[in-house]
């Protein structure tokens, strides 16, 4: 199963044979795990790197469910689904992006900052929609009080558990990607910011039982980066077209005036109220002061950005152009 198409072959291991068939060695690597499924002694091992671990039988109204909490065995699961994300990140990249960059003709620097775009409209897009359907199901949406109540939540349900392992599996697949992509020197810190910013904020709602609140953001935070990266691909095809960035700009200050809100009524009320105030890991109660200072301030002064704002050239301050499409163009 091939990706990309070669042109000429590269000694085998080296750097560039691992670069440009990094996705076809993530394949096999996948694949190994999915024959493992396949024979009774290695069935067991092969379960560990593919479905969520740590399931609990957890007593209901009618019936036990199966409930799900966090351990080291989880870092398995992220590194096998990373090798997923790794070959997904390939096959939009051949079959989607790389077609449509080709009919455009855009410069280096362009095709790098189009080929960013895309694949975080289609993670974006996805994450946004798998969001609110867990969020809609779990009933997080229908009933707010639902996101600090019975805190700790350290049981989760399959979905919600498997929902943040691949984001965290997705985020942490970014980093090598950094290195298989070829990114420009210059654009490595400001992608690196981003990527580091997403995986602290997922990693810390998971660690700290705060699943349920970090979903709802993550659901306001993806829909508002989804149309900054369709305004820019519009953009690239054509120069002309801005309509989409001032709607971004409207999102943008809605959804941040929502995260902000939603994260004080949960953090600063909601749990602030809770009794259980104390500082116990063995049970997953991180709900003191510090951590709610901590979360709260953390989440009010972090935006995730997309990138670095810069005027189009020609652009004078105060117009609509060079006020709307600051975009991440060439540094």
């Amino acid at each position: 199963m091939a990706f990309r198409r070669r042109t000429k072959s590269y000694p085998l291991f080296s750097q560039e044979f691992v670069i440009h068939n990094h996705a076809d060695i993530g394949f096999c690597l996948v694949l190994c795990v999915l024959i493992g499924l396949m024979f009774e002694v290695t069935a067991k091992t092969a379960f560990l790197f593919i479905l969520p671990q740590y399931n609990v039988s957890v007593p209901a109204a009618d019936s036990e469910t199966v409930q799900y909490h966090y351990g080291p065995k989880d870092l398995v699961t992220v590194l096998f689904y990373i090798f997923i994300a790794i070959i997904l990140h390939a096959v939009v990249q051949e079959y989607i992006l790389d077609k449509i960059s080709r009919r455009l003709h855009l410069s280096k620097v362009k095709h790098g900052k189009f080929n960013e775009s895309g694949q975080l409209l289609v993670f974006h897009v996805s994450s946004a929609l798998w969001c609110f359907y867990v969020a809609l199901t779990e009933g997080y949406l229908t009933n707010p009080r639902s996101l600090w109540e019975d805190y700790p939540h350290v049981h989760l349900s399959f979905q919600v558990k498997f929902f943040y392992l691949c984001q965290m599996a997705y985020w942490l697949h970014a980093l090598p990607e950094l290195y298989f992509q070829k990114v420009r020197k210059e654009e490595i810190p400001r992608q690196l910011q981003s990527i580091c910013l997403y995986l602290v904020h997922i990693a810390g709602a998971y660690l700290l039982n705060l699943s349920r609140l970090g979903l709802l953001l993550l659901l306001l935070q993806y829909s508002t980066e989804f149309l900054f990266h369709m305004a820019r691909l519009f953009y690239f095809a054509d120069e002309n077209n801005e309509k989409l960035f001032s709607a971004w700009a409207a999102v943008f200050g809605i959804t941040r005036l929502c995260i902000l809100t939603l994260a004080v009524l949960a953090i600063g009320f909601g749990l602030a109220r809770v009794e259980n105030q104390a500082f116990d890991p063995e049970k997953g109660n991180f709900n003191t002061l510090l951590c709610s200072c901590g979360t709260g301030g953390s989440t009010g002064t972090s935006r995730m950005p997309s990138g670095e704002f810069q005027r189009p050239p020609g652009c004078q301050p105060g117009c609509s152009r060079g006020n709307l499409v600051t975009m991440k163009m060439e540094s």
